[in-house]
């Protein structure tokens, strides 16, 4: 194990360095620092169109791990005080290169996520939005390529928080959803 001063296996203090008692919460019996292992804040886009005489919703096959080759949705990790509703704006620039119409939240859920080898918790806020006329433009670096799915019968989705916020959504806009109750 690495030795760490942040996360759920931190063994150090990150203030003054000294060992910890326990892993987190624990407070550092050297300076008194009080570690907790709070979830990360991220946010989701369930793009929606329905355009086609049923409500589809885009997704996206991640290029990079952790679960690459998997379908996501657009989204990611807010910035520090970041609103998640401006993450959401934010992340859809980034990773489709248009400015998206935000709509309604869909909800909130607790989920995990590996990185750097380390299993973290999230906090994942989701909202519906819509795309205005224009060209999505991928970036390589996070999405290999897109397609768009019945929003009643999604593929099986990167992150489990996803499958249910897709059930919430077509739950909340009055559709039958295939990923059962």
């Amino acid at each position: 194990m690495t030795p760490r001063g942040y996360g759920p296996d931190a063994s150090f203090c990150p203030r003054c360095g000294g060992r910890l008692p326990a892993a987190p919460p624990t407070s550092c019996p050297g300076c008194g620092y009080q570690l907790f292992v709070n979830a990360r804040p991220t946010v989701g886009l369930i793009v929606l169109d329905d355009s086609h005489g049923r409500t589809r919703f885009l997704t996206l096959l991640r290029a990079a791990e952790p679960m690459a080759g998997r379908w996501e949705m657009p989204g990611g990790f807010c910035d520090g005080w970041e609103h998640p509703a401006d993450a959401a704006v934010r992340e859809a620039r980034e990773e489709l290169g248009v400015e998206i119409r935000l709509g309604d939240f869909v909800g909130m859920y607790l989920g995990d996520y590996d990185f750097q080898g380390e299993r973290l918790p999230v906090l994942d806020s989701y909202y519906l939005a819509t795309l205005p006329d224009g060209e999505i433009s991928l970036n390589p670096a996070e999405s290999a390529d897109l397609a768009w799915y019945d929003l009643v019968d999604p593929p099986p989705l990167a992150f489990a928080t996803m499958d249910a916020a897709v059930r919430d959504a077509a739950r909340q806009l009055g559709l039958r959803s295939g990923l059962g109750s």
